[in-house]
């Protein structure tokens, strides 16, 4: 298969068809995108997980009409925010709405610029997108070096089984190929025409 050819259809097509692995291996692509959509509403861990598994199921039943791959981040955070916010409509309407209570202030409005805000989630939300496309490991190395605190490089061998002395371009081939994954290039594509029509981006031009 090709570097430029998302392997992300096959998936579906196979995870449609009852395929258990590759099914798997949808959810293990996915999943960071998936929790960090639904970690900007501030529920608590098993909230998170709740609402995890609905979106997990919800498409399991609309597998069949995603096999476009580029389709499936977006459906995916369209998904994961309204039920999120579902989540938090029915919690509020089954307790009081106490300041002083720790649930309260977990959902509490964030008082940073929503527009910056915003951007960065966009951003986030492409770059774990494009690393969905990713081979297994490039992915999960790119993943570990964006942890706080990032592993010794010693750490992320023995996790990734990439030897110390190639984990460097290892990185570079997965930034290149993450560069010209679906999702960043149409990002980067729609950057630029907003610049050049005027737009503001907050410098979106440039990722990562």
């Amino acid at each position: 298969m090709a570097d430029d050819i998302s392997p992300v259809t096959a998936l579906v097509v196979a995870a449609a068809g009852g395929e258990q692995q590759a099914w798997s291996e949808l959810v293990s692509r996915y999943a960071p995108l998936l929790v960090s959509v639904i970690r900007r509403f501030r529920l608590t861990p098993s909230e998170t997980e709740d609402v995890a598994q609905t979106v997990w199921l919800r498409l399991v039943e609309h597998l069949d009409s995603l096999q476009e791959p580029q389709a499936i981040p977006q459906w995916i955070i369209t998904t994961a925010r309204r039920e999120s916010i579902r989540h938090l409509s029915s919690a509020r309407r089954l307790r009081p709405s106490d300041p002083l209570d720790p649930v309260y202030a977990s959902v509490a409005a964030d008082t940073a610029d929503p527009g910056e805000g915003l951007f960065r989630a966009e951003r986030h939300e492409v770059l774990l997108s494009g690393l969905a496309d990713l081979p297994g490991r490039q992915r999960e190395l790119l993943l570990l070096l964006v942890e706080d605190p990032q592993p010794s490089y010693a750490e992320i061998s023995k996790r990734t089984g990439i030897p110390v002395g190639s984990i460097g371009p290892t990185r570079s081939r997965a930034l290149e190929r993450l560069r010209r994954s679906p999702p960043v290039r149409a990002y980067l594509a729609a950057s630029e025409r907003s610049e050049s029509s005027g737009g503001d981006r907050h410098g979106a031009g440039t990722l990562g």
